[in-house]
């Protein structure tokens, strides 16, 4: 697809880390973009910045996923683009025990069903939303009408230690693409996914130095995080290759999630 002032495209989790770098690269490209996220104050700056629109949505809520959609494309039209990168984690065991009193105790299911409500069902709300909006458009070269962009991560695949629910969500963003590419193929509306490694975004910047030397020393190479920049790059290239579709595929360093 090529890119330009003519395509719109909708940017969950934009406010900041990867979203926020993929809603700069394609408003560099000239594309019309809306951020959805939570974060009112950064969302609204980071669109004023880029010449986009924000959009204060909850993934985990249809009715603002909805409200999301409405207001975009009041403003830009129906999005061609959508890449999911609203998102986030915990880090708790199956069922552990205190090393100080002995209480056993086992991961809370409520937290367990945050992480996925958030990860994966958010991911497809929005999904299946921007796709049937997808449908109406007139398809462009080879009759493709729109790109869907997913963000799992290299969890999904090493899930360490205190990841279940993390990596169980993201598992089931990467199992998502296939099939829903498969769905879609008819109306030419392609689907990929990216897994990334250990990014530079706003949750690592709260590590220690230390914490953050140790992590970066894991990576084969380069022996660093990767850059939000990098993984717009990469959401770029699969917007912009179409025969680019229904591939999952890892932006990591060649690393390989050691269990903690």
């Amino acid at each position: 697809m090529k890119l330009n002032e003519n395509v719109a495209a909708v940017v969950t989790g934009g406010a900041s880390g990867l979203g926020e770098a993929t809603a700069r690269a394609l408003a560099a490209r000239g594309v019309k973009v809306a951020l959805f996220d939570f974060n009112e104050e950064a969302g609204n700056k980071v669109a004023a910045e880029i010449g986009g629109t924000f959009c204060k949505v909850d993934v985990t809520d249809e009715a603002s996923v909805d409200a999301g959609f409405e207001k975009a494309r009041a403003v830009h039209g129906q999005e061609r683009i959508i890449v999911n990168c609203a998102g986030t984690g915990n880090a708790v065991k199956t069922a552990s025990r205190d090393k100080a009193t002995g209480e056993t105790r086992h991961f809370p299911l409520d937290a367990f069903e945050r992480i996925i409500q958030i990860n994966l069902i958010g991911t497809f709300r929005c999904c299946a939303k921007s796709a049937r909006g997808m449908l109406d458009l007139e398809p462009l070269e080879d009759g493709a009408r729109g790109v869907i962009i997913n963000t799992a991560s290299a969890a999904a695949e090493d899930g360490q230690i205190g990841q279940c629910a993390y990596a169980a969500s993201k598992g089931g963003v990467v199992s998502l693409t296939l099939p829903m590419a498969r769905d879609l193929m008819n109306d030419g509306i392609r689907v990929n996914t990216i897994l990334p490694g250990i990014f530079d975004t706003p949750l690592m910047a709260r590590a220690s130095d230390t914490v953050r030397q140790s992590l970066a020393a894991t990576v084969p190479f380069p022996k660093r995080f990767g850059q939000p920049a990098e993984f717009a790059a990469m959401a770029v290239a699969m917007i912009e290759n179409d025969y680019w579709n229904g591939e999952d595929v890892r932006l990591d360093g060649a690393i390989r999630m050691a269990p903690r």
